[in-house]
């Protein structure tokens, strides 16, 4: 008898005193009441499990507003009060100090600038709208244009995916995305090479999702911040990514499920 996604239940039913065998009555009645019986007891296990997934899904909502809250509060709040005190010494310095109050504005200007990219960089931390407007793809096309070294020396980039993706689970979307980008960045900042290639294949149920450049060989590849991120954002949705040099440049392969 099904038991959901813990070990099998059994049914065991005891004769009557003095019978071997059970009836043939009594055998219609199992045959009819045991279907109802193991489906009762997997909806019940099937709720259990809903129930988890509905904890889990509320614990990361609330880990997510913790981390709004403190950006919101430690970030853009005393940006945006600076600027409305900063406004109101403008306003005061108008009339009796004119050059003064041009450099009040000047110092908002900037001021605003700076909240309008804490803004973006909230939103771009909660999911990067090009995930929304192209789609994961044509997302990292985008992101592989005009990729440049410290030094100016440009890299050339491509994507190669199939010319449909199954539907994804966000997290998993947003992990590849990050994965890709991270890696190819990589590559531009400290890479020797002139380009790169992002693989984009469906195995079974899983994306995997290969970098590689043609920085020629090199040595062992030290964890940093960038493939440290790598590694939490992939076990964040459940999947795994691996990283070293190879006999050709480097590679990042990141192996994540379809759907959470």
């Amino acid at each position: 008898m099904p038991g959901g996604s813990g070990p099998p239940l059994a049914l065991v039913v005891g004769l009557r005193p003095g019978e071997l065998t059970l009836g043939a009555d009594d055998e219609r009645v199992l045959r009819l009441t045991v279907p109802l019986l193991a489906l009762t007891l997997e909806a019940q296990s099937q709720r259990g499990q809903l129930q988890e997934a509905r904890a889990a899904t509320a614990a990361a909502l609330e880990d997510e507003r913790r981390r709004l809250r403190r950006d919101l509060h430690d970030g853009l709040g005393p940006q945006l009060s600076g600027i409305a005190f900063a406004a109101d010494a403008v306003d005061n310095l108008l009339d009796v100090d004119a050059p003064a109050a041009r450099e009040l504005v000047r110092g908002l200007r900037q001021d605003a600038a700076e909240a309008v990219g804490d803004v973006r960089r909230i939103v771009y931390g909660m999911r990067p709208p090009a995930l929304d407007e192209l789609g994961l793809v044509e997302a990292l096309r985008q992101r592989a244009r005009g990729l440049v070294s410290p030094q100016g020396r440009p890299l050339v980039a491509s994507v190669a995916a199939p010319t449909a993706l199954p539907e994804l689970a966000a997290v998993t979307e947003v992990a590849a995305y990050r994965i890709a980008v991270e890696a190819l960045l990589n590559v531009a900042r400290h890479g020797s090479g002139a380009s790169a290639r992002v693989c984009v294949v469906v195995e079974g149920d899983e994306l995997r999702v290969v970098v590689e450049d043609d920085g020629g060989p090199g040595g062992r590849w030290v964890p940093g911040v960038g493939l440290t991120g790598m590694r939490e954002r992939a076990a964040e949705a459940g999947g795994r990514v691996s990283f070293g040099a190879t006999e050709t440049g480097g590679r990042v392969t990141a192996v994540l499920p379809l759907r959470a």
